[in-house]
């Protein structure tokens, strides 16, 4: 017999739907358990038989059933809050690449095990949780799992394409255009391999003018046969009808576009030879496109249609129009933290985004507070932003629901900017009341940033609440 068992698992026990019993775990009416590494609440077989009685009778567990009076009284008293607070938000051993998350590389996201356990604790099922910086899409694909809708804002429009995928719920017809897709690039491969034979030297595989971009810099970074094999693989997707399909396969796309550059990775921004192969940069794509199309099809199966995802395309400084959520959680763009416009915009250019607009608009990014002199972005800029950010936000979120920000320390001009208590100043000039500062060790892999700047070892996830 199992030793641990899952939410899922204790509700059938019980014979009551898994939503009423983490409406009970909120409410105080039954003792929380421990959470395993990722994140998920974990419980003893004693911990199921006594909730299983508890369905059967309506009576709460009796205190011999529990492993003592002070334990049972401080599980019965529990807030949602002062579960959060006795979380491991370390999460060292926790898988982060499940369904559609390791669908695109994105640096400096932070781990689902976040947004999950929030979302969890903070809302309700059918609620609407925000992310208005939503990158990759991390806390909308966790909303949705959750049962909740979800809304996502961000200025890359990059970030905006690959949210829409992972949150990608494709119908019968959606997934046979990607599997059309998908054989289509197997002929692709094999006339380049073919091709590259002593035996087909004649075989004609090379690319029309009219399907090579002419972006600056496109031959620097790239070889000629990669920028040949490229070109091909964005007409195909391109040639896909089904806005949500061509969406998956323009990620897809996107996931391989640095990899089979000259660039030297997602996170550093130099040159190098990577001697990539005629046919190479065709194969890379067919499995990530074999990849993408399993775990889309396993996302689609989890999520109930009746929860919706909006993503919007818009500069949060804007105050774009959204309607009224009930949670917020995101990882804010900290100063100096990251410059996605510098390490995205091969993958922006070959996509036809308007790169330049977003390096213009970009929040926090390095390049916007290495500048010099009297123009050069300080902790005051930061300090703006926020309070113009808050403000908007307090706008949509309902009184007395919560926002959550997951934030690091950032370096300017040598000195450290406690970035948790600048939002925390912030939002308190904005009506929000501090409710939390949690503090969390990333793992040294996590996260890489401009060495000058510093390695961030911990974050804080500052938990407002809106006094209305």
């Amino acid at each position: 017999m199992s030793e641990s068992y899952t939410t899922h698992e204790v509700a059938q026990m019980a014979e009551i739907h898994r939503d009423t019993l983490l409406r009970w775990l909120r409410e105080g009416r039954i003792p929380e358990p421990s959470r395993d590494r990722n994140g998920w609440r974990s419980f003893t077989l004693n911990e199921a038989q006594n909730i299983v009685q508890y369905a059967q009778s309506g009576v709460q567990p009796t205190l011999a059933q529990s492993t003592s009076l002070r334990e049972t009284a401080v599980a019965y008293a529990a807030t949602p809050l002062t579960n959060l607070d006795g979380l491991d938000w370390d999460f060292a051993d926790a898988k982060t690449g499940y369904l559609t998350h390791s669908l695109h590389p994105y640096p400096a996201k932070y781990i689902p095990q976040i947004p999950n356990a929030l979302i969890q604790e903070l809302s309700s099922v059918g609620d609407t949780v925000l992310d208005p910086f939503c990158g990759s899409g991390t806390t909308l694909v966790e909303a949705l799992l959750l049962k909740r809708n979800a809304i996502g804002v961000d200025a890359n429009p990059l970030a905006c394409m690959i949210a829409r995928a992972k949150t990608a719920r494709l119908d019968e017809a959606g997934m046979i255009t990607l599997h059309h897709l998908a054989k289509r690039v197997a002929e692709l491969s094999l006339r380049y391999t073919v091709g590259m034979l002593p035996l087909f030297p004649n075989l004609d595989h090379a690319t029309t003018d009219a399907l090579r971009p002419n972006f600056d810099g496109i031959d620097f970074w790239f070889d000629a046969h990669v920028i040949d094999e490229l070109s091909e693989l964005k007409a195909l997707c391109l040639d896909i009808p089904n806005a949500i399909a061509r969406d998956v396969a323009l990620t897809v796309l996107s996931s391989i576009i640095v990899a089979v550059s000259r660039q030297d990775s997602d996170t550093r921004y130099v040159r190098r030879a990577k001697q990539i192969k005629p046919g190479e940069t065709i194969q890379r794509f067919a499995r990530a496109l074999d990849a993408a199309i399993l775990r889309v099809g396993e996302f689609t199966d989890l999520i109930e249609p009746r929860f919706r995802c909006e993503i919007h395309h818009a500069n949060v400084l804007d105050a774009p129009l959204i309607g009224a959520v009930d949670l917020i959680v995101c990882s804010p763009p900290y100063p100096n933290a990251y410059s996605y416009h510098l390490y995205h915009r091969t993958r922006m250019l070959w996509l036809d985004m308007d790169q330049p607009a977003f390096k213009q608009a970009e929040i926090g990014s390095h390049r916007k507070y290495s500048k010099k002199g009297s123009g050069a972005a300080n902790v005051n800029t930061f300090r703006t932003e926020l309070g113009r950010i808050l403000h908007w936000l307090r706008g949509l979120l309902r009184p007395g629901k919560y926002a959550c920000f997951v934030v690091g320390d950032s370096t300017l001009k040598g000195e450290t900017i406690h970035n948790d208590q600048v939002l925390a100043e912030a939002a308190a000039q904005c009506n929000y009341s501090v409710e939390a500062n949690l503090t969390r060790r990333m793992q040294d892999s996590r996260k890489s940033f401009n060495p000058v700047i510093g390695k961030v070892k911990d974050e804080h996830i500052v938990i407002l609440k809106n006094r209305g």
